[in-house]
């Protein structure tokens, strides 16, 4: 359960803090040169593997509801 916990909350903060950096960025965010470019494909992914960020909600929700 807590490593359903830290995986969805560190997840969704880093892409909060990616996704303001791309807007402080603007267009040049989404070039290959920078590489806000490379983090956000990178957060994107790591929210999807090992068990989506809705999963490991249900998995808390789950554990926090039996005992």
């Amino acid at each position: 359960m807590y490593c359903a916990m830290t995986k969805q909350f560190v997840t969704d903060n880093c892409f909060q803090i990616v996704d303001d950096c791309l807007q402080m960025f603007g267009g040049y965010g989404y070039l290959s040169e920078y590489q806000i470019e490379r983090y956000l494909r990178d957060i994107r992914v790591n929210r999807i593997l090992e068990g989506t960020n809705e999963i490991m909600k249900l998995i808390v929700s789950r554990n926090l509801l039996k005992d």
